[in-house]
């Protein structure tokens, strides 16, 4: 009887903790998507360019600031690596910097509509603990 219980809270605990990842997932796809709609309903270039890079580098900060904190695992630090690798290329790919062209103003729309997929391919081949996840998600919120 408290081999079966175990077993069921065990089972329980490994199925939270995959619904816990994915719903954090989201919400880092969330804020992708909201920025993506706000580019687009701004006229001004400079205004959605604006937009893009302030939500690359809050992004960025946090995943820094998430990085540097002792109760993240060298599994989640590799991960952490690799979406900062993604968002340095999208914010030089925005910019023009380090061989990139520029994303031309006529462009802006498209870009931001590539960030949120990429920023999707990425989630399915890095995983990211919920603690992790929940961290970032929480400093991106303190940083906006």
């Amino acid at each position: 009887m408290l081999r079966q219980t175990f077993v069921r809270l065990i089972v329980v605990l490994i199925v939270m903790a995959f619904a816990g990842i994915a719903q954090g997932q989201d919400k880092l796809q969330n804020y992708f998507s909201d920025a993506a709609c706000k580019v687009k309903v701004t006229v001004d270039p400079i205004q959605k360019r604006e937009i893009l890079d302030n939500s690359l580098e809050r992004m960025a900060n946090a995943l820094n600031s998430v990085k540097g904190s002792p109760l993240i695992s060298k599994d989640d630090k590799a991960g952490i690596d690799y979406y900062r690798g993604i968002l340095q290329e999208k914010q030089d790919e925005l910019a023009g910097l380090n061989g990139y062209d520029r994303v031309s103003d006529a462009q802006l729309n498209a870009f931001a509509d590539y960030v949120v997929q990429d920023m999707e391919q990425a989630r399915e081949t890095v995983t990211i603990s919920v603690v992790t996840l929940l961290l970032i998600i929480i400093i991106v919120i303190l940083i906006a």
